[in-house]
Formats: C-alpha cells, structure tokens, sequence
C-alpha cells in the first residue's frame, strides 16, 4: 500500500515538473515571439525609412536635372549610374533583410548624387561665365560692327565730298564778241550781231590739289538764243553722263593742280550767216562734268 501512494507521488511529482517545463517553454517562446515581432517592425520601419530616404533623394535628383535642363545631358554617364544603383537598392529592398549591406549602398549613392550636384553647379557656373562672356564678346562685336559701318559711312561721305571736290572749276568765264578788221589782223569788240566775227571764250582753270594732273579736254558750248548749239562740225561731239553732246569749241590743256587762265577762240566763216540777236549761254566742261557757265548779248 506504501508503494503504491509512493508511485502515485512519485508521478504527481513528474506531471509537476513537466507541466512547469511546458510553461517555462511556452513563457520562452512567448518571449522569441514578442522579440522576434519586435525585430520585424524595426526592420519594416528601417525598409520604409531606407525607401523614404531613396525616393526623396531621387525626387531631389530628377528636380534638378530638369532645372538646369539641357545643361544636365552632359552628365548622362552619372545619371545612368544613380539610375542603376537606385534601382538595385530597391530590389535589394524587398528581396533581403541585410539593411547594413543596403545602408552602405545607399550612402555611396548619396556621395555619387552629391557628386553629380556639384559637377553640375561647376557646369552651370562655367556656362553662364561663358555665356557672360560670349554676350560681352557680342556686344563688342556689335560695337565694332557698328563703329565700323560709321566709319565706312564717314569714308563714303568723306569720299563722296572728295569725288565733289576733286574735279577742276572754271571760274569767270566770259565771252567776248569781236568785229575783225584789216584781213582779220585787228578785233574790235562789239555787240551787234551783225558786226560779230569772232566769240572770245576765256576762263580761269582754279588749283585743285585733289585733281589728278596730265591732260584734260576742255569742251565748251555756245548756245544760241534759239536753243541751238553753234558747231564746227557735226563730228564735234563729247560724252557728258552717257549722252553724246556738240561741242563749239575744245581745248586741250597739261593741267598740274595750279591755276590756269585759258582763251579759246570761235571764228565765223566766210560762208556763215550773221550771227542771231539775243542772249547766248557758254558752258564749260571737263571730265564728265559741267565747270563754268557765263553768257553775253547781241543786239
């Protein structure tokens, strides 16, 4: 009887310790439980703290590319690779649970970010210096253009007014007419047309340093009241502004830049009729240009 009360203590003894064996199992895995739960919300808070971290670096990344524009293609090469490693941190992301591999990851991608920020400030500073500079260079190009149109302009003018000035004149011109007396030995001045045997044309070439020197054809016209001009010949004619003129009377003089006093006779023929009452013009001309005018009357 002894031992059978013996045996049943000895088993309550056993179901004792069991069952406290069972609790301190289950406390304990209540306790890995709790610490491996624990583990996972730190580990998703790091995940999502770690994506936050990602896509605010890429958010910041993609607004400054567009912000410099077409300045940023020059730093296609370092784009691509924040690109690739971006992409490879988020595979890495949520495909394992080694954040120390991924932190390390991330930090390198922020060094390359910062990296590619710099260059491309250094980008930025070089071409706006260099835009600064292409701009002063335009302006002074602009300047010089404009500078030199004036002077091309003032060189015009100055040599439109040489072109004006550098041509002989004919100053005082007069015209004489003149009776012919014993066989044409003596002249006589007069007025009347009927008495008019010679015309006496006489001018004063002016110094004109501007004037190339050497020969000149002096033409000169005698109009008459009716319009005409009196001629020689019907071969006496001379090129004035692309027209072809007659001339009364040419001389032909060595012209050296000084003054010169020239007289030019017109005398009638035997066969002429008498000269026409009214007021004659005398004009003057040498190369390709009018120089003097004068007139005188008959009666």
């Amino acid at each position: 009887m002894e031992d059978q009360n013996s045996s049943s203590r000895n088993y309550k003894i056993y179901l004792a310790i069991l069952a406290l064996l069972l609790l301190v199992l289950l406390f304990w895995l209540f306790i890995q439980r709790s610490q491996m739960m624990k583990l996972v919300k730190e580990k998703e808070t790091e995940k999502l703290a770690l994506q936050h971290n990602l896509d605010s670096l890429m958010s910041e990344h993609n607004k400054i590319k567009a912000a410099y524009g077409a300045l940023s293609d020059t730093l296609k090469v370092k784009d691509s690779l924040i690109q690739v490693n971006a992409l490879e941190i988020k595979k890495l992301l949520d495909n394992q649970w080694d954040y120390n591999t991924i932190h390390k990851k991330f930090e390198r991608l922020q060094k390359v970010a910062q990296g590619y920020v710099h260059q491309m400030d250094s980008l930025y500073t070089v071409n706006r210096e260099l835009t600064a500079e292409n701009d002063r260079i335009r302006q002074v190009v602009k300047t010089e253009q404009n500078r030199n149109q004036s002077l091309m302009k003032d060189k015009e003018e100055l040599k439109e007014k040489m072109n004006q000035a550098a041509f002989i004149k004919a100053y005082d011109v007069t015209a004489t007419p003149l009776k012919l007396k014993s066989g044409g030995s003596k002249e006589q001045v007069t007025d009347k047309a009927s008495r008019t045997d010679r015309i006496r044309v006489c001018f004063t070439i002016g110094d004109n340093p501007l004037v190339p020197t050497g020969k000149k054809n002096i033409y000169i016209r005698l109009v008459r009241p009716d319009n005409i001009v009196v001629i020689k010949s019907k071969y006496d004619t001379f090129d004035f502004n692309g027209q072809t003129l007659p001339y009364s009377l040419r001389e032909d003089i060595d012209y050296q830049g000084k003054a010169l006093n020239v007289c030019v006779n017109w005398t009638k023929k035997d066969n002429d009729k008498p000269a026409m009452k009214g007021k004659y013009i005398v004009t003057v001309f040498a190369d390709d240009k009018e120089i003097g005018t004068g007139s005188f009357d008959l009666k």
